[in-house]
């Protein structure tokens, strides 16, 4: 009896070591930002690839590690969120690389509710775009904390400290740098490295191998001039006491809490200032965070398994039409070949081959603590926001679907294939790429989207994954909203006064597509016994 609790105890401090290892986090920005290189970077420096894919370049026939998806290679952007794991300077570190595109932003969203902590990406000459601005409102809402990482200091851009007003202005964030650029573009010789007093020089000749770091603790060795030119070092002497007398001192505490955020300067695609973000990241960013469920709030550190499915991606393999639910485990530990209660259908499940990814490729696992992420082979199970647990009802919030914007009828546009058509919607519209519906008076379907780019991406997989053709046309519709109402006798009334717009969503839930904001908001007056809902968790 000792002996079994001495192991219980040993293995409760193993899995609480790990817990404190683990780094989840993810890397969001304005398409073109630079995010999915710096995702290629970091993975090459934690030893987890050997070279990088320059993504976009032709000559080089590679892609991005991060960017599995045929379409993904084509187009060189990321339409999917890519989960990727690497082991670096005794960490374990779970990258989640979001898309950039706004048309797909609820792909984004439902992300960010897996990460611990944000690396924002902004490129020196844009400065901040406005698909940064509306990510950074969802790590503020839930108080993620953020380091900023501004790229492409290789090529002419904006002052730094202009740079800084913006993001601050624009973001309502409350920046720290850590790092600070010498020149820029063709007059740019390299970063000063504030979080630990060194100097890292750019090297032209070579640009692709990774600059030679000196330590400079203090600025008025006359060395620096020597190295930079009496010019650059006077210059970013007077820079570096600007930002010790404008800024914050760095404050893991206040970092941690979202009131402050570290900035670094760097060129990812020449793997220039990536490393010293990294050394920094891995020492203060947070290990697991508890995680609010609508019973009550869930630690990493408890006994009792928990996690939820924040993203479901049919076909990773397309040769088995395989899917996978990514699950981010919350507490306990997660072991394979055990039994666990999937909460919405209170049934027990078991899994004989978890999976941990590295974009693509995969290897089964046989557990997985607080912080990790694993794939879960599924036959149509999960949903997004399933919670999955050691046998308590735990259900956990902030997985919406949210109104789409754009409307179009599906149709069949080769009936031989009519199998293959309807199996590839119902699984695309589960990864969360889209929404269905499904019109009550004469059960024809319509495809929801977030952005028009959606569709494209749909036809090109149901074609490329299921062998299925299909056709849109157009449907005119404001928005969806779910409908909910606790007096049936006006629920009912307005069934039938408002026919022609009701549908079903995927899981039978009425939806009101509205046809023009006037019509909502008439509906609205006329039935004031019926809420209406942008999202679909009310």
């Amino acid at each position: 009896m000792q002996t079994l609790h001495l192991q219980t105890k040993i293995r409760t401090v193993k899995i609480l070591e790990e817990i404190a290892r683990r780094r989840t986090f993810g890397i969001v920005s304005h398409p073109d930002a630079g995010k999915t290189t710096l995702t290629e970077k970091l993975l090459l420096f934690g030893g987890a690839i050997q070279e990088a894919g320059a993504v976009k370049n032709n000559k080089i026939k590679k892609t991005a590690t991060s960017d599995f998806m045929e379409i993904e290679k084509q187009r060189g952007i990321s339409v999917a969120t890519s989960v990727m794991a690497f082991e670096y300077k005794n960490r374990h570190i779970n990258i989640l690389d979001t898309p950039g595109h706004q048309d797909f932003a609820e792909d984004t969203f439902r992300t960010l509710t897996a990460v611990d902590s944000a690396i924002v990406v902004v490129d020196v000459a844009k400065g901040v775009e406005t698909q940064t601005e509306k990510l950074v409102q969802v790590c503020r809402m839930r108080a993620t904390p953020i380091m900023v990482f501004i790229n492409k200091l290789d090529r002419e851009g904006r002052d730094g400290f202009d740079l800084l007003d913006e993001i601050e202005g624009k973001l309502g964030l409350r920046l720290c740098p850590l790092s600070w650029p010498v020149g820029m573009g063709a007059r740019f010789q390299g970063v000063y490295n504030i979080w630990d007093q060194s100097l890292l020089l750019y090297e032209e000749q070579s640009k692709q191998k990774i600059g030679r770091s000196m330590a400079f603790k203090d600025l008025n060795d006359p060395e620096l001039d020597q190295r930079i030119g009496e010019e650059a070092a006077s210059t970013l002497r007077e820079e570096i006491e600007l930002i010790q007398g404008v800024y914050p001192e760095f404050d893991r505490e206040a970092y941690l809490k979202g009131e402050i955020c570290p900035v670094f300067f760097g060129s990812a695609l020449n793997n220039f200032g990536v490393k010293e973000l990294l050394d920094c990241f891995v020492e203060i960013a947070p290990s697991p965070q508890p995680k609010k469920a609508e019973e009550r709030e869930v630690i990493p550190s408890e006994k009792q398994f928990s996690g939820f499915v924040f993203k479901i991606h049919a076909n990773i393999d397309p040769n088995h039409r395989s899917r996978i639910a990514f699950v981010k485990i919350v507490s306990g530990l997660f072991e394979r070949n055990t039994n666990y209660l999937h909460v919405r259908e209170g049934k027990n499940l078991k899994f004989s081959s978890p999976l941990t990814f590295l974009a693509s490729k995969k290897e089964v696992v046989d557990y997985a603590v607080p912080g990790d992420i694993v794939g879960l082979p599924d036959t149509g199970n999960f949903r997004i926001g399933d919670s999955l647990t050691g046998g308590e009802a735990l259900h956990f919030t902030g997985i919406p679907s949210f109104s789409p914007e754009h409307f179009r009828f599906i149709n069949n546009a080769d009936p031989l294939k009519s199998k293959q058509l309807a199996k590839g919607v119902d699984q695309l519209m589960d990864e969360g790429v889209a929404q269905l519906f499904t019109l009550i008076s004469n059960g024809r379907k319509i495809i929801g989207t977030v952005g028009a780019l959606q569709y494209e991406v749909i036809q090109y997989r149901l074609e490329h994954e299921y062998g299925a053709k299909c056709a849109y046309e157009p449907f005119q519709a404001y928005k969806a909203l779910w409908v909910q109402s606790t007096d049936m006798d006006q629920l009912e009334e307005f069934k039938k006064f408002k026919a022609r717009y009701l549908a079903e969503d995927k899981y039978g839930r009425l939806v009101f597509l509205a046809d023009s904001a006037f019509s909502l908001q008439m509906s609205q007056e006329k039935f004031d016994k019926l809420s209406f809902h942008a999202k679909s968790e009310f």
